[in-house]
């Protein structure tokens, strides 16, 4: 069991308080000129470089937040989440989305079961179906290919893998010679329909032929209110053009709850599994972000993405972090050199999570902007974005003592240099916002122009090194007056500087690093939430909204079909409701069916 000790009450958390007074009188300017200090927060480990030397954090932080760690048996949180123990409290489940990456020959057992087998089949089952299409055995009802694809799903079953989906797209036809590059996704295109919102039909189906479109229902109990509706209506828009027993060949499913599959016309052979113990935001390497994305790019490339997750899996769970601080003996006696980077990866990983505990809870800064300097990541700070704030929005610990102190991350986030030239101002210059850079290597499209001073790729890469340094350093006074600026304007042209960052450089972006950059992210928001004592895998906050919203929904039907005034409501909404119903009363009380028609 949980103690039901609140991890504020516990001694390094005390310590931890009493030492932001002594952080405060730091500036990054001196921390930087620490050379020791900077070589050991940073970490290259599998072609990936970690730099947090620009967190506002000195070697006496490290070891203060490790023990921590300890306080908040990390280790053995940790521990019990591989096991398969049902961590996940309130709804009495394991935590296992490791599982769904975990290598064939892996045991990763829940409730006496190993549970890695069953997880291998859907891989398997997905494998053999996404050849079927993609290699032209598999047809719609006329007998044309399936080459286009529309994923419905809503919140992890759509933010994940649009990430990859984004990630992937402009990246694998960068060899053409290359004859696996060569056939990823020429000619196949791949949607994904979320928002309930009848513009997002539209813009869906607009351009694609039924006869040529597969769509593929995510949704575990198959009730989801809003995919389900949009599920009805892409298959209205299927049976109107090809008719209804064309459903069984344009339509599968994701889904666990096999009857309501069949009733709604998909084959129960076509409707792929996945498991309890996988929380929706962390479904993506599930057959909710496999299946789509290996009709779309092939089963081989999504692989190799999942093995990119794996490889981070293991590596978190490898060591016991506590004994392997980079500089101890413990991390460096003894061991290869690519041993001792294998340690210090470890320890950066358990670490990125600390540090973000450290910002949010002691330092006062409840933000956290995820800066990708590569336009193929726009999607990615949306799906951390929820990863985060849904895991990690809790108001209780997992015992259901109300938090004394804040915990979980506002996370936001834009592509450089788009970001810089939106909201940097603030970070800049207002509030302080610890910011994640992400930056690649090798662009997926690179572009070289004669005469320029540097290639685009060099250029976006210059701001991605440029823009740490001017966060940790700022600019003084002093400075701007050297440079002979009017003395009415040093105030506004003045940077205060000693605001935190990390850095992240990728070699490159294909499947097996997104894999791996998905995974980093993951398990550092497992660490926050076992720091803080909470239940990272619950998602109470979501109900309350949507149990509301089935009171209006039965409002809007008694008012249109029985012109039933609206009642038991408050003022606000009573108001709200009724300007809505009068603004629209050309709605029909037993309309026919109409699809968008752009």
């Amino acid at each position: 069991m949980a103690s039901s000790t609140v991890i504020c009450d516990t001694e390094p958390w005390k310590d931890l308080r009493a030492h932001v007074e002594d952080i405060k009188k730091t500036h990054l300017r001196d921390l930087m000129t620490d050379t020791k200090r900077c070589q050991s927060m940073t970490v290259e480990f599998d072609g990936l470089l970690l730099d947090y030397s620009r967190q506002c954090a000195t070697l006496e932080t490290m070891d203060k937040l490790f023990k921590l760690a300890e306080a908040a048996n990390l280790k053995q949180k940790i521990g019990r989440m591989y096991n398969g123990e049902h961590i996940n409290s309130t709804e009495n489940r394991s935590v296992l989305h490791i599982a769904l990456r975990a290598p064939r020959d892996s045991v990763i057992q829940s409730d006496g079961k190993n549970v890695v087998p069953d997880v291998w089949k859907v891989l398997d089952k997905i494998r053999e179906f996404s050849e079927t299409v993609r290699n032209g055995s598999w047809v719609g009802a006329t007998g044309k290919a399936l080459t286009d694809v529309i994923s419905v799903g809503i919140g992890g079953s759509f933010l994940g893998p649009l990430f990859v989906h984004t990630a992937l797209q402009t990246g694998l036809t960068l060899k053409p010679a290359d004859p696996e590059a060569s056939k990823f996704a020429k000619g196949r295109q791949l949607r994904f329909l979320a928002n309930v919102d009848p513009v997002d039909v539209a813009r869906n189906i607009t351009g694609l032929n039924p006869e040529t479109t597969l769509v593929v229902v995510v949704s575990k109990t198959f009730t989801t209110a809003e995919t389900m509706l949009n599920a009805r209506t892409l298959r209205e828009w299927i049976s109107s053009a090809l008719g209804p027993s064309a459903v069984a060949k344009h339509m599968v499913a994701v889904s666990t709850n096999l009857k309501l599959v069949e009733e709604f016309g998909i084959d129960p052979n076509n409707a792929f599994a996945f498991w309890d113990w996988v929380g929706g935001r962390y479904s993506v390497c599930s057959a909710v972000g496999v299946l789509p994305l290996s009709l779309q790019y092939g089963f081989s490339v999504v692989e190799k993405f999942l093995k990119g997750a794996s490889s981070i899996d293991q590596h978190f769970y490898s060591a016991p972090f506590e004994k392997n601080i980079p500089g101890t003996d413990q991390c460096t006696q003894g061991t290869s050199s690519e041993m001792m980077n294998s340690c210090m990866f470890h320890y950066a990983l358990v670490l990125l999570g600390l540090l973000s505990v450290w910002n949010v809870s002691f330092l006062g800064y409840p933000a956290r902007a995820i800066l990708p300097y590569s336009q193929a990541l726009e999607k990615f700070a949306p799906h951390i974005q929820q990863v985060s704030m849904e895991s990690n929005g809790k108001g209780v610990s997992i015992d259901g003592v109300p938090l004394p102190f804040e915990a979980g991350e506002i996370d936001f986030g834009e592509p450089g240099t788009n970001g810089q030239h939106s909201f940097y101002q603030l970070v800049h210059q207002g509030r302080v916002i610890p910011c994640d850079f992400i930056g690649v290597v090798k662009s997926q499209q690179p572009v070289y122009l004669k005469g320029e001073v540097v290639n685009n790729h060099d250029e976006l890469m210059s701001n991605f090194f440029a823009q740490p340094d001017a966060l940790a350093y700022g600019k003084t006074p002093e400075q701007l007056r050297n440079e002979n600026v009017p003395q009415h304007l040093v105030p506004h042209k003045t940077f205060s500087g000693n605001r935190p960052s990390l850095s992240l450089l990728l070699p490159s972006l294909n499947a097996y690093n997104i894999g791996q950059l998905l995974a980093i992210y993951e398990h550092r928001i497992g660490v926050q939430g076992f720091v803080w004592g909470i239940n990272s895998f619950d998602q109470w906050g979501v109900e309350l909204g949507k149990s509301l919203a089935s009171q209006v929904r039965k409002q809007l039907n008694a008012a249109r079909t029985k012109g039933k005034p609206v009642e038991g409501f408050n003022h606000s909404t009573t108001s709200l409701l009724k300007r809505y119903l009068e603004a629209s009363s050309d709605v029909p009380s037993d309309p026919c069916t109409l699809l968008p028609q752009i």
